[in-house]
C-alpha cells in the first residue's frame, strides 16, 4: 500500500467545499479548502456543531457535496470513531472487531480469510493489545476500545485515516501509545486527519484546519494558531484562564457531538 500512497498526489483535497443535510436551508459547512498528502498529520479544530463530523461524512461519501469540489486519491478513507459511540455492546471479541475492517475490501460473498485474521492480529499487536484478542470488546477499558477501533482501521489498509477525537476520555498509557503509533503511520506514508479540541496537540501536528461551519484558517500551526484565529474558531466556547493571557475551551459534550453538526 505504502508505495501507492507515496506518489505525491493528495489523499484528499477540497476546494470551497460546501455540504448540507437533506431538508436543511443552509449548509452545515462551506468554503472548506484544504488538502492532506501522504505522510501528513492534519489537526481539525472546531467547536461542537462547527462541522467536523460533517466534513468527515463528506470525505467518506456519506454526505454529498452541495457545491465546490472534493477529490479523493487512492483508496477509501478509514474512519476511527470515538469508542463511546461505536455501539459494539454485543458479545464480540477484540479480534472480531478488528477483523471487521476486512469487510470493506472483500466481495459480499467472501468471508475473511486466514490472511485477514493474521492482519487483524498484527493490527492488534501494533496497538498493544496482542494479549486481548479474545477479550470481549465491552469488557475492555475505554482506552483499549479506542485502540481496537484504530486496529480495525489498520485492517482496512486505507491510505487516509479520519480520527474522531481519538484521545477523548482515554487513559494516559493508551494516549501515549496512540500518539506514537500515529507518528509511525505518518512516517509510513499514511495521511491522518484528526478532529480534536486540544489546541496544544494541534500545534505539534504538521498542519491545522480551523472551522466553525466555514473555514477560518488552514496551514502551518505556528502561523495559523493565533489568538484571533482561535477566538474566531471557538467563540463563546472559549474562556480566559485566570492569571494569564491564555485561553481554554469549555469541555465538549461528546454524547451529542454527532448530532450537533446538524
Amino acid at each position: 500500500m505504502h508505495d501507492r500512497v507515496l506518489s505525491g498526489e493528495p489523499l484528499v483535497r477540497s476546494n470551497r467545499l460546501a455540504a448540507r443535510y437533506p431538508g436543511a436551508s443552509v449548509p452545515a459547512i462551506s468554503s472548506i479548502t484544504f488538502a492532506v498528502e501522504a505522510g501528513q498529520r492534519v489537526a481539525l479544530l472546531g467547536p461542537n456543531g462547527g462541522g467536523k463530523s460533517t466534513l468527515f461524512r463528506a470525505i467518506t461519501g456519506e454526505l454529498a457535496p452541495s457545491s465546490g469540489e472534493l477529490e479523493l486519491g487512492v483508496g477509501h478513507p478509514a474512519l476511527v470513531p470515538q469508542s463511546e459511540r461505536s455501539r459494539l455492546d454485543y458479545p464480540v471479541s477484540a479480534l472480531d472487531v478488528a477483523l471487521m475492517g476486512s469487510v470493506s475490501r472483500l466481495p459480499w460473498w467472501r468471508r475473511p480469510s486466514r490472511a485477514d485474521r493474521a492482519l487483524a492480529r498484527e493490527s492488534l499487536r501494533r496497538v498493544g493489545l496482542e494479549d486481548e484478542t479474545n477479550t470481549t470488546f465491552g469488557e475492555l477499558s475505554g482506552g483499549q476500545r479506542q485502540r481496537v477501533l484504530v486496529a480495525r482501521a489498520l485492517v482496512q489498509d486505507s491510505p487516509l485515516l479520519l480520527l474522531d477525537e481519538p484521545f477523548a476520555g482515554i487513559d494516559a498509557p493508551s494516549a501515549e501509545l496512540l500518539a506514537a503509533l500515529f507518528d509511525q503511520l505518518a512516517a509510513e506514508g499514511r495521511g491522518l486527519l484528526m478532529a480534536t479540541h486540544d489546541i496544544e496537540q494541534a500545534r505539534s501536528w504538521d498542519l491545522v484546519l480551523c472551522c466553525n461551519r466555514v473555514q477560518i484558517a488552514f496551514g502551518d500551526p505556528a502561523q495559523v494558531l493565533t489568538r484571533e484565529v482561535i477566538e474566531r474558531t471557538y467563540g463563546s466556547s472559549l474562556v480566559p484562564l485566570p492569571g494569564d493571557e491564555s485561553l481554554a475551551i469549555t469541555p465538549p459534550h461528546h454524547h451529542d457531538h454527532f448530532e450537533a453538526d446538524r
